[in-house]
């Protein structure tokens, strides 16, 4: 058993080497996806996958126990070795969330013994499939998404197989920004093994290993203690996105039931919609990623996710449904899909502890741009972004406005770096007033971006909320719809589906805007001084506060 200081330190020098992983990583990235919008993530494990301090990137945080326990279940124990490099961007085989994330895992050994894995996810900017950038609003089945690897040995006792990396990079439109965010996602993974050796050469292998027990079954503890102090009952609640991006007029459905019993929870997904015929379908490993994103968000914020925490939280799931989708079901637009599903459990635990309670978020969405001139000379002809929108109103405060929602902590493209590095210029990026539902507290505000394209381009879009905005809660009202306007100004400007295809021709122009974050509460409650600062910082119009804020 080792003591609790000793623990303690461990703990901190395993946060201060995944912060340094991520660093490295970030800064010695190829493709915007790593340098700016930061879509990655780096994690140290136990010899059998549990996580031990979880990344910024929260919804990864679950995948990597699916995917070395089927690492181990392909190759055992015995057929690892030191030097060893795994690669997978499998969904089914391994757990990632769509086709565009690949992992590297490599086991840790000392004492000649297997004693951790250091792992890493990272989305890549192309990975082949039907469309440039392998994501994807319309795709039917996971083979249209990009090449499939599962759990394969990409570095054997050290010595990379160069072929599987030809192999990669001969299916990618991509391939030097792929090599290159490839190459660097393994030696920031590569780091985390040399680290952890180092630790176990200074306080030896049993007290690292016993340390990693000691701050899993403290995660257990603490969990289970704080879902004790729940009173034992069933919530549930249901929420819809617009579609799925393949069947236009058919809603899709997440449900969620969810019983508190003692120190245990459970979540019963089993009355979500069959599995969509379009890429808004979920593997477990995101359902978990939702669920533990928002117990700890509910519980409160003194709660630190390891995987410890699975040993107080049950799931249930129906097969063939949206939360539990099977092959070949596609994935690739699972992150709007994690989303509204944060918003349906959020709301069914808010029954539990309604002074936690939140409206529901604007969610997140992405744009891949795919230049047909070229793109600027020495440049990708790939433009990818991913946005943040807009937090809802909770209990107690106003939702934040232009940030990333729940679950990612990703980081919006800058202009300066879209405009010196791709054919495009943005004629505007500004907050939307009015954006946020009305309440007493107030949702925060989305924004609008324009985008005049100076070559001819493809651009694919992933949203949600054009059709069913986000909720508000206990009398706040809705936030605003997102919209995707395209040859914005023109004669022929036409507002389109939140997800789609679309060709573009050089001097004509988009707008996107993100949708705003529900209200919390009734609007003619909300404090006058408060009402009257939106007004002055032009985040409510006066027709606005008129109509909405008035009192009854």
């Amino acid at each position: 058993m080792v003591d609790v200081i000793t623990t303690q330190v461990l703990l901190g020098k395993i946060s201060a080497l995944t912060d340094e992983m991520h660093y490295h990583f970030y800064r010695s990235g190829y493709s915007t996806i790593i340098r700016e919008s930061r879509d990655f993530s780096c994690a140290i494990l136990d010899k059998t996958g549990g996580l031990i301090v979880a990344p910024p990137m929260f919804f990864h945080a679950p995948v990597y126990k699916h995917l070395v326990a089927r690492t181990l279940e392909l190759y055992g124990e015995d057929g690892l070795q030191a030097g060893d490099v795994f690669v997978c961007n499998h969904p089914y085989e391994g757990g990632l969330p769509h086709v565009s994330d690949m992992a590297f895992i490599a086991p840790i050994f000392a004492d000649n013994k297997l004693v951790a894995f250091s792992g890493s996810i990272a989305h890549k900017a192309d990975i082949g499939g039907t469309n440039p950038g392998s994501t994807s609003a319309s795709s039917t089945e996971i083979f249209h998404e990009g090449l499939l690897l599962p759990p394969v040995r990409m570095e054997r006792a050290g010595v990379p197989d160069l072929d599987l990396e030809r192999l990669i990079l001969a299916n990618s439109r991509q391939p030097d920004l792929v090599q290159g965010d490839m190459r660097a996602q393994i030696a920031a993974t590569k780091m985390g093994v040399d680290r952890i050796i180092d630790l176990c050469e200074r306080f030896g292998v049993d007290v690292v290993t016993g340390a990693f027990a000691a701050i899993l079954k403290r995660a257990s503890v603490e969990l289970k203690d704080s879902i004790a102090a729940l009173p034992d009952g069933v919530s549930e609640a249901v929420g819809h996105m617009d579609d799925d991006g393949v069947e236009h007029d058919r809603p899709v459905k997440f449900a969620v039931k969810i019983a508190v019993a003692g120190d245990i929870i459970t979540f019963d997904f089993s009355d979500s919609d069959r599995q969509a015929k379009g890429p808004v379908n979920l593997r477990p490993s995101m359902v978990e990623a939702c669920v533990f994103y928002s117990l700890i968000g509910c519980l409160g914020p003194d709660l630190v996710f390891n995987d410890g925490m699975r040993e107080a939280v049950r799931f249930i799931y129906a097969p063939d449904t949206v939360t539990n989708a099977s092959p070949p079901a596609p994935v690739s637009s699972y992150q709007k899909a994690n989303l509204k599903l944060v918003d349906v459990i959020l709301e069914a635990l808010a029954r539990f502890r309604p002074e936690r309670a939140i409206a529901n978020s604007g969610s997140s969405g992405s744009i891949a741009i795919s230049w047909l001139g070229g793109g600027r000379t020495g440049q990708s002809n790939l433009q990818y972004e991913i946005f943040s929108s807009a937090y809802g109103g909770g209990n107690g405060h106003d939702g934040c406005s232009a940030v990333a929602t729940h679950l990612s902590n990703l980081h919006i493209t800058p202009i300066e770096i879209l405009e010196s590095e791709y054919p495009c210029r943005i004629t505007e990026f500004s907050l939307i007033p009015d954006s946020g539902g009305g309440g007493e507290y107030r949702g925060g505000l989305s924004f609008r971006r324009t985008y005049e394209l100076l070559q001819d381009a493809m651009v694919t879009r992933r949203y949600d909320r054009a059709r069913i905005p986000p909720k508000g809660l206990e009398g706040g009202e809705d936030g605003h719809a997102s919209r995707f306007v395209i040859r914005a100004g023109s004669a022929n400007e036409e507002e389109t589906p939140a997800s789609g295809r679309y060709a573009l021709k050089v001097g004509e122009k988009f707008l996107l805007e993100c949708a705003g974050g529900g209200g919390y509460g009734a609007p003619e409650r909300r404090d006058p001084a408060a009402l009257a600062e939106d007004m002055a910082e032009g985040r409510i119009t006066a027709e606005a506060a008129e109509r909405i804020y008035s009192k009854k």
